[in-house]
């Protein structure tokens, strides 16, 4: 299995070079906070009762990294929004956030008229496109971010935007020391994934090999790193075009715990990812040595991650960063290039041909 993973393989397979684009990521952070302060809002209110995310997909998952890291700092309800249409409480003392990164989302573009319609306090961040157009027409605050990149590969300016925007903003607290700390643990970290470390001590080739051929079910705790699991899940299905399961503790243990038992011919080929952090809940760190034990006795094969890092900012990232690793690594043992994602493509050119 290691053999698939020589350079020269990677490099014919990865034919868009995402290798690059992961290897640059602590990078892309910093340039994503640079953005951020060069930001100009064009509306002056700040005493906001809600604040909303809009987007899909890539251009989702840093709005979720936002919510997990405030979930206990911010004073004001944030929620991510997936959907064509906002829910009813957006009003003119909401602050949305419009994120597409092509600008071209068709949901996403739906909930911005809702929310321009609605009175509300926008925030554009896209490459370019028709959201681009809308906002400049309309005179909404715009943050442009560098095209080129696939959607999910721009976690960095999708997540540290609008964290900046909101610390620059005195809704929360600053977080450039923090941006900082993340950075740092992110450059040391990406030593230890990079393609030149063998599989005994690279994590991420190591939990790979384990995956090849098998379901993934992933697991974290609910408090701060349910962005990882959902995130972790997601590349998995785009890079590596493998089927992923994701839920969170406490809540798995009311429910999804019971479906350990059946059916058991299939557990020899399921591999659980627990995604863990030395500073969650400890009820939720014994619940956890709990599930993994019981799982261990039914079978099934059990790996933890560990996330890296004093801050939380840092743990987050290094979490996400350590499973974009695993999912591109994946990826190179299929033998399939980690960038395209065609059936995405075909729906949404079948969709275009139903619009009148």
């Amino acid at each position: 299995m290691e053999k698939g993973l020589t350079l020269k393989t990677i490099k014919q397979i990865d034919k868009s070079n995402i290798l690059d684009l992961l290897l640059d990521f602590p990078l892309q952070c910093k340039a994503a906070r640079d953005i951020a302060q060069r930001a100009k809002i064009l509306f002056e209110k700040r005493d906001f009762t809600k604040i909303v995310f809009a987007g899909l997909g890539g251009s989702a998952i840093g709005a979720d990294l936002v919510r997990s890291y405030l979930y206990f700092e911010s004073k004001i309800p944030i929620v991510v929004c997936r959907e064509y249409e906002l829910p009813g409480y957006v009003d003119n003392q909401t602050l949305v956030f419009i994120s597409s990164y092509s600008g071209n989302t068709e949901e996403t573009l739906s909930a911005y008229n809702q929310a321009k319609e609605r009175g509300a306090n926008i925030i554009t961040i896209s490459s370019g496109g028709t959201l681009k157009e809308y906002a400049l027409k309309d005179k909404i605050t715009f943050i442009e971010i560098p095209k080129g990149l696939p959607p999910r590969c721009a976690l960095g300016y999708l997540s540290i935007v609008p964290l900046c925007i909101l610390a620059n903003s005195g809704l929360i607290k600053d977080v450039s020391l923090s941006i900082n700390q993340m950075t740092e643990v992110l450059e040391n970290l990406k030593k230890n994934l990079s393609p030149h470390i063998g599989q005994k001590d690279n994590i991420a080739r190591y939990i790979a090999s384990k995956l090849f051929n098998k379901f993934a079910v992933i697991y974290s705790s609910s408090i701060h790193f349910d962005v990882c699991a959902t995130r972790l899940r997601g590349q998995l299905n785009e890079n590596s075009k493998a089927l992923a399961s994701s839920h969170v503790f406490p809540e798995m243990n009311h429910n999804e715990i019971v479906g350990w038992q059946n059916p058991q011919k299939l557990f020899k080929d399921f591999v659980v990812l627990m995604l863990r952090d030395k500073k969650m809940h400890p009820r939720v760190a014994k619940r956890m040595d709990i599930t993994r034990d019981m799982l261990k006795k039914e079978g099934v094969t059990v790996f933890e991650i560990w996330s890296r890092g004093e801050d939380l900012l840092s743990r987050i990232f290094s979490l996400i960063y350590i499973g974009d690793f695993i999912s591109f690594y994946l990826a190179i043992l299929y033998g399939i290039d980690p960038t395209p994602v065609d059936r995405v493509t075909y729906l949404k050119e079948q969709l275009e041909k139903t619009n009148d």
